[in-house]
């Protein structure tokens, strides 16, 4: 087993959510950050810890970053940080593993299962560390972290749809490990 840490500028954390019921839009949150114990031999025995700063949403758009980081949805003021923190691992097939773990968002926490993609490990990387990247992706229901707001469309539907698809790719630096003492 061994300790990473999420290397922030090669992982990602995004989400894309149905508006008008007609389009998709995507956003991804900047800051990022993490912990992860990995076992190679033994995925199951794996775990990991993510937060994010939720105020680093970009949809490449300021007034809908505004709105996002309102009381309307995410409400930043208050609930500054949303975390994931895993309680099992699957293995699914020799790279591919179900990850169940308690999301937190606004302060609700709820189980979620992330279906995660091990794409390997590099040893002696060009900065002089082993890495391993990774992706997982899930489909969460918004409201059910309390992420409620929406207006109603003249044509039909709503313009933001409950289902949101979020999708992370990581890229973990192993830590040196301490020496007994």
């Amino acid at each position: 087993m061994a300790s990473y840490t999420v290397d922030i500028a090669h992982s990602a954390a995004e989400f894309s959510v149905k508006h008008m019921m007609v389009t998709t839009v995507k956003g991804v949150f900047n800051d990022l950050s993490g912990t992860m114990i990995f076992d190679a031999d033994n995925p199951a025995n794996s775990s990991i810890e993510a937060a994010i700063q939720v105020a680093s949403i970009n949809t490449r758009m300021e007034d809908r970053d505004n709105h996002l980081r309102s009381a309307d949805f995410f409400d930043v003021e208050n609930f500054a940080t949303m975390t994931f923190k895993s309680t099992s691992v699957e293995m699914t097939g020799d790279d591919t593993a179900k990850v169940t773990g308690d999301l937190t968002i606004r302060d609700v926490t709820k189980p979620v299962v992330f279906e995660v993609e091990y794409f390997g490990t590099l040893e002696n990387s060009p900065f002089g560390d082993t890495r391993a990247g990774f992706q997982g992706t899930t489909t969460i229901n918004r409201e059910d972290f309390g992420l409620t707001w929406n207006q109603a469309l003249e044509t039909g539907g709503f313009m933001v749809s409950k289902e949101v698809k979020i999708t992370v790719d990581l890229q973990a630096v192993k830590q040196a490990e301490e020496a007994p003492s």
